[in-house]
């Protein structure tokens, strides 16, 4: 088994509002495999994508994670706070010919595919067709908008990884992202570099998420890999369903955690992650937790 030292975890919500039942199971599975290490457990706030934050929702987790018997090892981090490293690890990607600047908006884009005889599938991202790739005459005198990733050609655009609980994984970032944002149009940056930037800045080495954000981890190991960072190991939760049979959300509608109950609340989220029932006060839930967790994943 690990030592504390050595495995570092971490769960980082977005503060667009109260912790629901979604957003708990991701964050006990998450406490539960840095327990189960021995490890050491973080909380981060993401907020870099301030138009959805609501004001109080940092304090509000915390205080959710707290009654749920969860709280950092460390200071919490907040990514609003760490703009100068984003445009830091942005610079050294521009110098390395890993990152350009784009004209094009949406619209732009949605026409260029259109245009190729290429659709957008439901609930995928837009593929970005390159229009603003330097080899192909860059802005051509327009202004700059955002920032992309310029993402290698096959097959160095393959990535293969191995989920902890899905197993085997591949994606061909160019063929089913294309170069994505690091810098958005508004100024903002965007997850997909901040994520990265931060988990190689807190040592993290076991990232415990949703299973919503998997087809994110192709686009993060090759920036991780472009900015000569670390890749730590992944495990993706089983998702909670609303019931349309969408990922239950705050955008949809899940409602905040009713916490009066903690253990009621621990034991549905405990459930959805496969692990058996207990009956206790919550310390008691947690440890009888970390036990079962350990036979189901934890490594050598």
């Amino acid at each position: 088994m690990s030592d504390r030292r050595s495995y570092r975890g971490r769960f980082a919500p977005s503060p667009t509002g109260p912790l629901h039942a979604g957003s708990l199971v991701a964050a006990l599975a998450s406490w539960l495999d840095a327990r189960a290490h021995g490890g050491t457990w973080l909380v981060r706030i993401e907020d870099v994508d301030t138009p959805r934050c609501v004001p109080g929702a940092s304090q509000t987790i915390l205080a959710q994670l707290a009654r749920c018997g969860m709280v950092s090892d460390e200071a919490v981090m907040v990514q609003s706070q760490r703009s100068d490293a984003y445009a830091q690890a942005l610079s050294r990607l521009e110098r390395a010919g890993q990152a350009y600047p784009c004209a094009c908006s949406r619209k732009d884009i949605e026409l260029a595919m259109a245009e190729a005889g290429r659709s957008r599938e439901r609930h995928r991202p837009q593929v970005y067709p390159g229009t603003c790739r330097p080899e192909r005459g860059g802005l051509h005198g327009r202004p700059a908008r955002a920032w992309r990733f310029q993402v290698p050609e096959p097959p160095a655009s393959v990535v293969q990884w191995t989920d902890r609980r899905l197993g085997r994984q591949a994606q061909n970032v160019a063929a089913e992202v294309g170069d994505f944002v690091l810098r958005r149009a508004d100024g903002l940056w965007a997850y997909q570099l901040a994520v990265v930037v931060d988990d190689a800045h807190q040592g993290i080495t076991d990232v415990v998420r949703g299973e919503d954000l998997a087809d994110n981890t192709p686009r993060q190991l090759l920036l991780q890999q472009a900015l000569g960072l670390a890749t730590p190991r992944y495990l993706h939760t089983p998702l909670v369903l609303a019931q349309d049979g969408q990922k239950l959300s705050k955008q949809n509608g899940a409602q905040a955690l009713d916490l009066e109950h903690p253990g009621q609340a621990l034991r549905m989220a405990a459930g959805r992650l496969g692990l058996p029932s207990h009956e206790g006060p919550v310390p008691e839930l947690l440890s009888a937790w970390t036990t079962d967790w350990r036979a189901l994943y934890a490594r050598s």
